[in-house]
């Protein structure tokens, strides 16, 4: 049989579910998946554990899970792996600048910064749950 799996989306833990998916729907310009919208109208309750983005086509992107604890990694201190990280690229220096300030208005912190790097200057974050992630000229 020559069917291999496929990736549907990378899935991200996280103890806040609607925040994380808020940040990387801002950041990445993603949408929610059609019922996965936030509530409409004051009050509303918004207790949900599972989320998950979309590109403008439909394609699933990333999905958010809720976990109750969740252990921020300390890279590049070596105590709390990063276990795993998203990289983002961008075709040049301007995009880097300017998805840098978006980042960090949107609560990104950044961990590292290799931007004096030549060849493909790039900055890695901690999303507001801790996942780190790299956005780099590519």
């Amino acid at each position: 049989m020559s069917v291999f799996p496929q990736v549907l989306h990378t899935v991200l833990d996280t103890t806040d579910v609607r925040g994380l998916a808020e940040f990387y729907r801002h950041l990445l310009g993603l949408q929610y998946r059609p019922g996965d919208e936030p509530p409409v109208g004051e009050g509303m309750p918004d207790d949900v554990d599972w989320l998950v983005l979309t590109d403008g086509q439909g394609n699933r992107k990333l999905a958010f899970q809720h976990v109750d604890h969740l252990k921020r990694t300390t890279w590049p201190a070596p105590d709390v792996p990063m276990q795993m990280h998203l990289d983002l690229t961008v075709p040049d220096r301007e995009t880097l600048d300017h998805h840098h300030s978006r980042a960090l208005a949107l609560g990104a912190e950044l961990r590292f910064d290799r931007t004096d790097h030549l060849d493909e200057p790039l900055y890695v974050y901690a999303d507001p749950a801790g996942h780190p992630f790299c956005i780099f000229v590519a």
